[in-house]
């Protein structure tokens, strides 16, 4: 019988590039700026103060006279930038805002300050001396959240950035002008980004006032997943060791700040007048 000769195997295909790490040059990503002088970080700050205030704004974080958002003065580390009371967020300007020291007194600037952006903020500050930005405004989700006096629980990807690394601080004393319930709501908050104030909202901190703006518009939004969802049914959450893994991917605020960035380049494109 003849027999079939074998085939030859087919060659094998040519080695192709070897693959390219990807870093954050190739993404194009900006990253937080250097700044050769202080008044050229007071100034970048103060613009992102009022560009926050507006994105806060076009959110629907504003309700009447409540929230501020602080950012630390570079210089005068005792000292943080604020949004003047009775301003409109909307249309706030870095030229402005006022300078405040940790007794509530304006030092830079003709208009008065919130007696709250004081009260709990300057402790925040006084407490954290790494926080360059605290945010807390009355949004709608955040209070309705604060109303059940429960944490953000890790039931999506993004509510995982907060997974144990947010607190609750269980107790109401209402219109908040006393320094030691700031330094109470300072010790409950630790070293975590954000803290639910029972049946008050919302408050985060950040590095930049990019991270802490971007902590409270995603701290917001997973209350707002949460409230809905437990409506809907049972939310059925990540597993703790899945969730801490997540959170350590997704809970710096070098991505609280990269994150911001389309928010801020919307608005600062759109009012380039907040600049001024």
């Amino acid at each position: 019988m003849d027999e079939t000769p074998a085939k030859a195997p087919a060659p094998a295909p040519a080695p192709g590039p070897a693959p390219v790490p990807v870093s954050a040059d190739r993404l194009r990503f900006a990253l937080p700026p250097l700044h050769e002088s202080i008044a050229e970080e007071r100034a970048h700050r103060k613009q992102r103060l009022a560009g926050a205030l507006r994105v806060f704004a076009g959110l629907g974080y504003e309700e009447g006279v409540s929230g501020h958002i602080t950012a630390r003065d570079p210089e005068f580390d005792d000292c943080f930038w604020v949004n003047p009371f009775g301003e409109p967020f909307a249309t706030m300007t870095a030229g402005r805002l006022v300078l405040v020291n940790e007794e509530g007194q304006v030092v830079e600037g003709t208009q008065r300050v919130n007696q709250a952006a004081f009260a709990v903020h300057a402790e925040v500050h006084r407490a954290r001396p790494g926080v360059v930005a605290v945010a807390h405004t009355h949004s709608v989700y955040g209070r309705a959240l604060a109303a059940l006096g429960e944490f953000i629980e890790p039931i999506t990807q993004e509510a995982c950035a907060f997974y144990e690394d947010h607190a609750l601080y269980d107790a109401y004393t209402g219109v908040n002008v006393n320094p030691a319930e700031g330094r109470g709501i300072a010790l409950a908050l630790g070293v975590g980004k954000g803290i639910i104030l029972r049946n008050h909202g919302l408050l985060t901190v950040g590095d930049s006032v990019d991270a802490a703006a971007w902590w409270f518009i995603a701290m917001e939004r997973c209350a707002q997943v949460q409230l809905a969802a437990r409506a809907a049914g049972k939310p059925v959450p990540i597993a703790h060791r899945d969730a801490v893994a997540t959170r350590e991917q997704l809970g710096g605020d070098l991505v609280a700040w990269i994150s911001y960035q389309p928010l801020w380049r919307r608005v600062s494109d759109a009012e380039p007048e907040l600049m001024s």
